[in-house]
């Protein structure tokens, strides 16, 4: 995986965590990729184990529990 590819993972767990994703489609706008990579980064994060859902009502994912993703190295 790219760095390109882990940055974005984390951009979008974050606009998942503050639940301003926006639409699959407003995502993929904001991180200025198509909206089919956008779906596949989505199911990349559930293959991850996040319990991501969409809100139809609040136009965004969310998540169902609360957790993070670390997708850095860090010494112990």
């Amino acid at each position: 995986m790219t760095t390109r590819s882990i940055n974005r993972l984390d951009k979008i767990h974050y606009l998942i965590s503050q639940r301003n994703t926006g639409s699959p489609q407003q995502l993929s706008k904001k991180l200025r990729i198509s909206e089919r990579c956008a779906r596949q980064y989505i199911t990349l994060l559930k293959e991850l184990g996040a319990p991501i859902v969409y809100s139809r009502k609040r136009n965004t994912y969310f998540y169902k529990e609360d957790g993070y993703f670390i997708f850095q190295f860090t010494k112990l």
